[in-house]
């Protein structure tokens, strides 16, 4: 499965959820407001901006936003929000596409850095990430901590998720840190929708590695937008990683 495959013009029609889910307000009014605090009155890049579900509000709160992203039609449905003057968009992949100018801030949410598939790759991003910040700027991941230990010995499956309508279930390749996100909804009927999305997971220290290649310190690890203490027990992080200045 490639990526272009998987974010095509379906996959952009029923991407977005307004008010529920990744788009409702508990969930997206944490993240623009750190972002917005993070840019500090500069230019913010986007790697794989999607929809503009962050980049919308972060530009509606005064922050110039450009993108990057791989999927055309997302752009198409980013431009029933926002025109090319308002978020500029280069489309390409995050990992070598270059936008004009230089940032503040790079910022890279919701797991997104797991669609490059292998190492050389999601270093590649965070070096990409280098290149377009001025001295000092900032580059911000939001991840999920691969929860390995919920799996048995021998096992290669896992639900992470059952719910009315839909069951969530990840299977694991962990000799090369691959993981495959199954996700099945259904209804009344005998039949269900699979989407699946293919990742490769990274360990917090594996990319706190990765931003040392590329020349970044890590600057803070919280569990989530809000600022909240990372623990051994926490399931995703939002980590800052600064280039020195």
């Amino acid at each position: 499965m490639r990526q272009e495959e998987i974010w095509d013009a379906e996959t952009a029609q029923r991407y977005d959820t307004p008010g529920t889910g990744m788009f409702a307000p508990e969930v997206l009014g944490p993240t623009v407001d750190r972002l917005a605090a993070l840019a500090g009155g500069g230019r913010a890049l986007e790697f794989a901006v999607g929809t503009g579900r962050v980049a919308v509000p972060l530009a509606e709160r005064g922050v110039p936003v450009t993108g990057i992203e791989l999927s055309a039609p997302m752009v198409a449905k980013l431009r029933t929000k926002a025109d090319e003057a308002t978020i500029p968009v280069v489309v390409g992949d995050m990992a070598t596409a270059t936008a004009p100018g230089d940032y503040t801030l790079v910022y890279l949410v919701y797991n997104t850095i797991s669609n490059l598939l292998d190492q050389a790759e999601q270093v590649a991003c965070f070096r990409n990430a280098a290149r377009h910040l001025r001295p000092g700027g900032r580059f911000v991941i939001e991840l999920w901590v691969p929860e390995l230990r919920k799996l048995p010995p021998g096992q290669q499956a896992m639900v992470w998720c059952a719910e009315p309508g839909y069951i969530g279930l990840d299977t694991y390749d962990v000799l090369h840190q691959q993981v495959v996100s199954h996700h099945f909804h259904f209804g009344e009927s005998r039949e269900a929708r699979l989407g699946r999305s293919p990742h490769r997971y990274i360990w917090p220290a594996e990319l706190d590695l990765m931003g040392q290649l590329a020349g970044f310190e890590l600057e803070s690890r919280h569990a989530d937008w809000s600022g909240a203490e990372f623990t051994a027990e926490s399931r995703s992080h939002v980590s800052v990683y600064r280039l020195p200045g």
